[in-house]
């Protein structure tokens, strides 16, 4: 794939990523599994790596690597272990809000805390009885003073339970102008974060439940203007949170491939490895195809997207396709596997489970496939990869210290891609 979307930065990057995840992570998925609970040391770990920073601008201290980088971030760390690809993701999806909306102080406060792997950002808008339905969240922020009180519930927030800085959309009017985004620290009285509840997959992760009950934040924790929230939401999700958990699926669909292959080839029946018969040929044959396609479809989206050129479609495309793919891939795995793989000594049950959680987050297939219905019908508001990606690019900074891999920036980071 760096033929066409990634250099040899990109692949130097790429190879720190994978060498860490395979020295730092993998010997931790036996435990993470096995206990089912968060593990906050690890992602601290990995957040210190400045990866969290990888769309943050060098002058906030980030990598200011882009799209590509951040996606080939989170594909190698998900290609060890799904969970801790999305605590990146998460907090990356954490930090666009700011990036994006966030006022000048704002951005210098938060976004080298960010960067460095200080602080762990989320964003929250899903609520139990909305679900995907934005506008018909019922969490509110009423003015009071110099403060604003916040009262409501959100759930299946990503790095619930390590999160630092809480993004969160609230209700402060009626209707679609209606929606405002707050920053909310950690810490802050009236805010908590519920228990955290044991799920099929993403053993390490945490996604979970905030509360807030009279919760009093700073006028200054507004994000952008009051009517704000709408476009704090969607704008996440279209720019990060749909590439982000591509990436995902994209370093689950490779695990897919590499954990049966090698089983094909230590596996023998009738006398020769499984891989020899031909309908387990052919069964790998589509693996491979589909990965080839879900990975085409993925670094171009965030390529485009790196460009500044519209690319809403591509990015709801590359979500589509690339969580259908690792899903159907894992299930030919399971059947190639046959008993072997309902086994834990294996890693393929994890796959599945794991592909499975990626399917909602951002908008399940099927919204993808609306979305793309009504652009395909003219219907479509607006792109906001046209509104917003452009605006973050500036030109390379040739004099800029090289960091310690010799990539300027530090580290690791690209030249000037945003």
């Amino acid at each position: 794939m760096h033929r066409y979307f990634t250099d040899r930065r990109h692949e130097v990057l790429r190879r720190r990523v994978r060498d860490f995840a395979e020295r730092e992570i993998r010997p931790r998925i036996a435990g993470m599994e096995a206990n089912r609970a968060v593990c906050p040391d690890l992602s601290r770990l990995i957040a210190r790596q400045g990866w969290i920073g990888a769309t943050v601008h060098r002058r906030y201290g980030g990598m200011g690597a882009g799209h590509v980088a951040k996606t080939l971030i989170i594909e190698e760390l998900s290609r060890v272990s799904a969970a801790m690809g999305a605590m990146a993701q998460a907090s990356q999806l954490g930090a666009a809000k700011i990036i994006h909306f966030g006022s000048e102080e704002q951005k210098r406060a938060w976004l080298p805390a960010i960067a460095a792997g200080d602080c762990l950002p989320t964003i929250a808008v899903t609520e139990p009885h909305s679900g995907g339905h934005v506008l018909g969240m019922a969490s509110t922020a009423v003015r009071d003073g110099d403060d604003y009180v916040l009262s409501g519930r959100k759930t299946y927030v990503g790095n619930s339970h390590i999160g630092d800085l809480h993004g969160v959309v609230v209700r402060t009017g009626e209707g679609s102008k209606g929606l405002s985004a707050f920053l909310v620290e950690s810490g802050t009285p009236g805010f908590r974060v519920g228990p955290q509840q044991p799920a099929m997959g993403l053993h390490g992760f945490s996604f979970g439940e905030l509360f807030f009950d009279e919760c009093r934040v700073p006028a200054a924790n507004l994000l952008g203007r009051e009517g704000d929230g709408l476009s704090v939401a969607y704008s996440s999700s279209v720019l990060y949170g749909r590439p982000n958990l591509t990436a995902v699926s994209l370093g689950i669909h490779q695990a897919v491939l590499d954990e049966t292959t090698a089983f094909c080839t230590e596996r023998r029946r009738y006398g020769e490895p499984l891989a020899e018969l031909p309908t387990i040929k052919l069964k790998l044959g589509r693996i491979q195809s589909r990965l080839l396609l879900a990975r085409l479809a993925a670094y171009h989206a965030v390529h485009l997207l790196d460009q500044g050129l519209p690319c809403d479609a591509e990015l709801m495309n590359a979500k589509l396709v690339n969580v259908e793919s690792a899903l159907e891939s894992a299930r030919d795995a399971m059947d190639i596997h046959a008993a072997c793989g309902l086994f834990t000594d294996r890693p393929v049950e994890r796959f599945l489970r794991d592909a499975h959680h990626i399917f909602a987050p951002a908008g399940t297939s099927d919204v993808q496939l609306l979305r793309l219905g009504e652009l395909a019908l003219g219907q479509g508001k607006g792109e906001w990869s046209d509104r917003l990606a452009g605006l973050l690019r500036t030109p390379s900074d040739a004099s800029e210290p090289p960091g310690s891999d010799g990539l300027p920036g530090g580290r690791g980071a690209l030249a000037g891609v945003l």
